[in-house]
């Protein structure tokens, strides 16, 4: 009897669950990823920690199949959209695919954030390059500016 009036509830809480998770979308996936190696261990992700090195990554950008069909998702469609227009509009501009999406993706940024996504964008590859030819005293406090400038970058939404 009692499992009777459980099995109601625990599926109103399991619709009421899945309507919130539908309803919520995932953030944009970092293209910027971080080798990490802690006690001998390294491990991947994409918010940097202390002494993270950075990997340059491209994302697969659809499946050719044998037949020659391309399968590709609205996101790369979208994005090869993008960049046919930057393409277009490079004689105006005179940017790239790359710096157009950040312009764009900076324009939603307040004033203040912008101006110091700017100053990060200078010193953050400053800091990767001193990371690498500093004495093993000096990297730590690099490596520590290096930490705080990353999690700023991410923060900000640069």
């Amino acid at each position: 009897m009692l499992d009777m009036l459980r099995r109601p509830a625990l599926l109103a809480i399991l619709a009421m669950t899945c309507q919130v998770a539908l309803g919520q979308r995932l953030p944009a996936p970092s293209r910027e990823v971080y080798r990490c190696e802690l006690d001998g261990k390294v491990s991947y992700s994409d918010a940097p920690c202390l002494g993270a090195r950075r990997v340059n990554v491209e994302p697969t950008r659809g499946l050719n199949k044998s037949s020659g069909t391309e399968r590709t998702g609205a996101d790369v469609r979208q994005e090869r959209n993008d960049e046919m227009v930057a393409d277009a509009l490079r004689p105006v501009f005179g940017e790239s695919a790359e710096q157009r999406a950040l312009r764009l993706r900076r324009a939603k940024l307040d004033p203040h954030a912008r101006a110091a996504c700017t100053k990060l964008d200078a010193s953050i590859p400053l800091l990767e390059r001193e990371q690498g030819q500093v004495s093993k005293v000096d990297r730590s406090r690099v490596e520590e500016r290096l930490l705080a400038e990353r999690q700023q970058f991410q923060r900000l939404g640069c």
